[in-house]
């Protein structure tokens, strides 16, 4: 049977209506208001535009009620797992909500945040999730500007101005390393990200020096080092810092840092965790079937990336609340085997 086509040459709203039996108006409240639109009319609109192959025009619609259904996700990397987690729960959550993910990324370089955002916006989006808090200030101020609502995923602060929904990542290092100082350990190094524009970092640096100076311990400069989130460069870094007065423990600024750093023992024949213990933060997947088994810090990707979905579309809906989202998520230490006591 041939399928009756709009002029366009796809089938539309009116050739939907047709199959289904229903007037043309049903069908678009069918699309634009579900809820009130009866179950079996529902289920026949469904069939009808499955049969026919019908795909709904939101641009179109958007001229008219002023939404598009799509959102953006702006993150740093999408090169390695950091975020891959959070990134399918919020895609799957926006999914559940009817709605589209546009994804960007700007390798850590905020500068572009700004030709991100633009060409968001002349997609018509109805809000975006940025990683963090620190961002370029001209792309902040052109979704100001449009009105566009705007939700900080993955870093918790209390004083945040961004709605923000994520970890107290201060929390985060500050708990790792006490981890490590209460098995024992007193000569601690440190493998943390570079801290320049990323708020993240900055804050578990914050948050395991506060940790160390707390039991008045002193870093020793060669044991605090940097590591961009890249396996080979952490095993590079660990295998200078371990080649001479080797610290007992070493705390990494997230799982793919512990990894290289895991590696980096290995390859020098140091044992882990008999000679140097290792922990990470994030308890990405895999994490758990390394071996050693890792000691890590449970980031609740899952949870941050649906309630961050769940904010922003509420914000799209309802419009910002008066006093921005805050929303402190909870991490989870997990206890594995390449941490141990010592003394």
């Amino acid at each position: 049977m041939k399928r009756p086509r709009s002029r366009k040459g796809a089938p539309g709203i009116i050739e939907v209506a047709a199959r289904a039996g229903v007037s043309p108006a049903t069908v678009s409240r069918f699309y634009n208001s579900p809820d009130i639109v009866r179950p079996p009319t529902r289920r026949r609109i469904e069939k009808a535009a499955g049969e026919l192959g019908y795909i709904r025009d939101r641009i179109a619609g958007s001229l008219h009620n002023s939404f598009s259904g799509t959102i953006g996700l702006v993150v740093p990397t999408i090169d390695n797992t950091i975020f891959s987690e959070l990134i399918e729960a919020f895609a799957n959550r926006l999914r559940e909500q009817d709605r589209t993910l546009l994804i960007a990324a700007h390798g850590y370089a905020l500068d572009l945040e700004v030709a991100i955002i633009r060409s968001l916006l002349e997609r018509r989006i109805d809000g975006v999730a940025l990683i963090g808090l620190d961002h370029n200030i001209v792309a902040m101020d052109m979704l100001a500007t449009r009105d566009v609502p705007v939700v900080s995923v993955w870093n918790y602060r209390g004083d945040s101005a961004l709605p923000c929904i994520g970890a107290d990542n201060f929390e985060a290092g500050y708990r790792v390393t006490k981890h490590l100082i209460e098995r024992g350990h007193r000569k601690i190094g440190l493998v943390l990200p570079p801290r320049s524009n990323n708020d993240r970092a900055q804050d578990r640096a914050a948050g395991a020096l506060a940790a160390l100076a707390e039991h008045g311990i002193e870093l020793d400069p060669h044991h605090n080092c940097e590591s961009i989130y890249d396996i080979g460069k952490a095993k590079a870094v660990v295998t200078a810092m371990i080649g001479s007065d080797p610290p007992t423990a070493i705390a990494c600024g997230n799982d793919v840092i512990a990894q290289g750093a895991i590696y980096a023992c290995q390859a020098r024949g140091v044992r882990v965790p008999d000679d140097i213990s290792i922990i990470g933060i994030g308890d990405f997947r895999g994490s758990a079937h390394m071996e050693p088994a890792l000691t890590t810090l449970r980031m609740p990707a899952t949870r941050i990336g649906r309630e961050a979905a769940q904010t922003l579309c509420a914000m799209i809906d309802e419009g910002a609340p008066r006093e921005p989202v805050r929303r402190a998520m909870e991490t989870t230490l997990m206890e594995r085997q390449s941490v141990r006591s010592v003394g």
